[in-house]
């Protein structure tokens, strides 16, 4: 099965070592991107270049080539591009140079560009996922790893939904130009209905990843309460959780990119009278585990903020530092002020307590 066909996973190859190589088709899906596509405006110059790339992606551009450009915008764009993609031919693999990426400290490659590395990352890692349902599962939950997410809580339900398509759902209902032109006239269209994934609807995820669509909702909920009454409350494990799937998507992002075998367990709280390491998956937990890690204070609005905790723990203690070496790493998930979740997949790259570079 093909699916998020966006990254370009087929113009993709793999080395001995299992790395991922870019073919031209490949870099020619960059070319036909808004930033880079010549437009009506476009000069001679900037209308040569690009067909020189789509005809050798790869071909060596001068600096005096660049200068031709009229347009500043253009010119930018395409010297960044540029950068990005001999930067890239010159780490060998996606592996090799999204690791690289991060380590150096300088990170000046877009986070567009950042981002549709680690879909093509994670859609590598996916192939042969299991069954039709819990792959489903996975992959929807592998998105929050390079799309933004909009949080909606709703009946005491954590649910996630995607940033960008949900907005564009709202703007047009669903029905495109049409949908935008009935807003702007004052006229309501029927809101297009979208889905929390469970096992019953898998295949209609997976008719919307081949397509490019990313409509399905993520419960994010660890448990479910039930109110019997008399101040007496139900707790109820949450069978629908994508919880348990992010997790193993995570297992297989360090394994794969680090080489180190983890386990990841969802949780809802830190009892650990012993607690030794953190790493938030995001900008916002990251921030609200240093506070508690510091007992520092942290208002109720942070916390409820706070999606889940997870504990990692390493197959083989020997890999990491000395120091926290049989001892679980925490892991936060948290959405902002704004209701956004943006999960930075290199900070548990970066941040994890090994014993030696991986």
């Amino acid at each position: 099965m093909d699916f998020w066909p966006g990254c370009g996973y087929e113009h993709l190859s793999r080395d001995e070592r299992g790395g991922l190589r870019p073919g031209d088709d490949w870099w020619r899906l960059f070319l036909a991107r808004p930033e880079l596509a010549p437009v009506t405006e476009s000069c001679a110059a900037e209308r040569a270049l690009h067909a020189a790339l789509l005809e050798q992606p790869t071909r060596k551009v001068t600096g005096e080539r660049l200068a031709r450009l009229q347009d500043g915008d253009a010119r930018e764009n395409y010297a960044v591009f540029l950068r990005f993609r001999d930067a890239l031919q010159a780490a060998g693999s996606l592996q090799a140079f999204y690791l690289r990426l991060f380590r150096r400290g300088v990170v000046d490659t877009p986070p567009l560009f950042i981002d549709l590395l680690v879909q093509a990352l994670l859609r590598g890692l996916l192939d042969g996922s299991p069954g039709e349902a819990a792959g489903a599962f996975e992959a929807r939950a592998a998105e929050l790893l390079f799309r933004a997410q909009r949080i909606r809580l709703q009946e005491g339900r954590v649910l996630a939904a995607d940033r960008d398509a949900i907005d564009l759902l709202h703007d047009t209902a669903g029905l495109g130009d049409l949908g935008r032109l009935l807003r702007q006239a004052r006229l309501q269209p029927k809101a297009l209905d979208v889905e929390v994934l469970t096992e019953d609807n898998a295949a209609r995820y997976w008719a919307g990843a081949q397509a490019g669509r990313h409509h399905m909702l993520l419960d994010l909920t660890h448990e479910l309460t039930q109110d019997l009454g008399h101040g007496l409350q139900f707790h109820l494990r949450n069978a629908h959780s994508g919880l348990p799937a992010l997790a193993r998507v995570l297992e297989r992002w360090v394994a794969h990119l680090l080489g180190v075998q983890v386990r990841i367990e969802p949780v809802p709280r830190i009892d650990d009278a012993q607690w030794r390491w953190h790493v938030g998956l995001d900008a916002e937990s990251t921030a609200l585990l240093n506070d508690l890690y510091e007992d520092r204070p942290v208002d109720d609005e942070r916390r409820r903020r706070l999606i889940s905790l997870f504990r990692l723990e390493f197959t083989d203690p020997a890999e990491m530092n000395a120091e926290v070496a049989g001892r679980p790493v925490y892991l936060g998930l948290a959405y902002n002020a704004e209701g956004v979740l943006r999960l930075k997949p290199q900070n548990l790259l970066l941040n994890l307590p090994l014993a030696r570079a991986s």
